[in-house]
C-alpha cells in the first residue's frame, strides 16, 4: 500500500536501479505515517560515514502523542545492507547520479522507503516526456470516445 508518492521524480531523473529501504522512526512516527500525514517531495538521500539518510522527509507529529514527539522534517536513517550501500555509493561517484526516494509504502506491516539510483534529465528529455504523456492522453481520450 502506497501513502506517499513522489511524481516529480519520474519527470525530473531516468530511473535506472531501485531499493527498498527500512526507515528508522521514533515513537508515534509510525502511526502518523499510517494515517497518511507524510510527505517526500522536498526529500533527499546521502551517503554520510557508510550509513544512508534520509533529509527533508516531512512526518506530521502524532496529534495524539505526547509533548516528547520528534521533529518534523528530522534527518532519519535508512535500512540497508552493508553490501548494497557500497554498490549504490559507488554508481552515485560517477558524475550525473543521485539517489532519490520514489515512495513511502507498507510492507508486511512495516513502514519502508523506495530509493532509486537516477540519472538527472536534460530540459529536452523533460519536453519529450511531456510530449508523450500528452500523445498517451489524446490516444486516450479518442479511444474513449469511439467506444461510446
Amino acid at each position: 500500500m502506497i501513502i506517499a508518492n513522489n511524481k516529480k521524480a519520474f519527470f525530473d531523473y531516468f530511473i535506472e536501479e531501485k531499493y527498498e529501504a527500512g526507515v528508522e522512526l521514533k515513537g508515534s512516527e509510525v502511526k502518523s505515517i499510517k494515517a497518511g500525514k507524510v510527505s517526500i517531495k522536498e526529500s533527499f538521500v546521502r551517503i554520510i560515514n557508510d550509513e544512508i539518510f534520509i533529509m527533508g522527509m516531512s512526518v506530521v507529529p502524532w496529534e495524539f502523542g505526547s509533548v516528547y514527539n520528534p521533529e518534523e522534517r528530522r534527518v532519519r536513517k535508512l535500512l540497508l545492507h552493508r553490501k548494497e550501500i557500497k554498490k549504490i555509493h559507488e554508481k552515485v561517484k560517477i558524475k550525473g547520479y543521485t539517489i532519490v526516494p520514489l515512495d513511502v509504502h507498507l510492507s508486511k506491516g512495516y513502514v519502508k522507503i523506495q530509493i532509486a539510483i537516477a540519472k538527472g534529465k536534460k530540459n529536452y528529455d523533460k519536453r519529450e516526456s511531456i510530449a508523450r504523456k500528452d500523445q498517451e492522453r489524446n490516444l486516450k481520450r479518442e479511444f474513449k470516445s469511439n467506444n461510446r
